[in-house]
C-alpha cells in the first residue's frame, strides 16, 4: 500500500507567489466519502485517478494512476460531484522540503493553503515565514469537504 503523510497550513500574505511557477489544476470526485475518496485530476497536460482511504492521524492510504487526459475530462464533465475544485498549485522548495501551495478559485475563491508531505508523522521540518496556522486536523480544509461546504459560504 502507498501511504500519504501530510500536514496542511493556511498561507499568510502573497510573498510565496514569487517563489515558484504555478500549474492549473481542475479536479473532481467520483466519491467524496471519508472512507474512500476517488479523485480525478487534470494538472496542466497530465491526468490522474487517485484513490485515498480514511485518514488516521495525518496518514492515509493513497493509490494514484495516470489516465488519458481525454478520459479525465469526460469524467470531470459527466460523472464527478459538483462543484469541481479549481486551483493553481505552486511547488516551492524550502530547507530541502517541497511545499505545495494551492490557491483556490470558483466556489472556493480566497482560500490559500500549503501542504508538506512527510516520510513519517514525527518528521521535523522548517516553516517558511509565509506559513500560518496549521489546519491539518480541520476537515473543512479537505478538498473533498470543499465540495459540500465551499470556502465562499463559510
Amino acid at each position: 500500500m502507498s501511504v500519504e503523510i501530510e500536514r496542511k497550513f493556511l498561507v499568510r500574505g502573497t510573498a510565496w507567489k514569487t517563489l515558484g511557477q504555478g500549474s492549473a489544476i481542475r479536479q473532481g470526485y467520483l466519491s467524496s466519502h471519508p472512507d474512500r475518496i476517488v479523485r480525478v485530476r487534470i494538472e496542466d497536460d497530465a491526468a490522474t485517478l487517485t484513490i485515498k482511504g480514511r485518514t488516521s492521524g495525518i496518514t492515509r492510504g493513497e493509490w494514484e494512476y495516470a489516465i488519458p487526459v481525454a478520459e479525465a475530462d469526460e469524467l470531470l464533465n459527466g460523472l464527478c460531484e459538483r462543484p469541481l475544485i479549481e486551483k493553481t498549485r505552486t511547488r516551492i522548495t524550502y530547507d530541502g522540503m517541497v511545499w505545495e501551495v494551492d490557491e483556490f478559485f470558483g466556489d472556493n475563491l480566497g482560500l490559500v493553503v500549503a501542504e508538506i508531505e512527510l516520510e513519517s508523522e514525527g518528521q521535523p521540518f522548517s516553516k517558511p515565514d509565509w506559513i500560518g496556522e496549521e489546519v491539518t486536523a480541520d476537515a473543512r480544509y479537505f478538498n473533498a469537504s470543499l465540495l459540500r461546504h465551499p470556502y465562499t459560504a463559510w
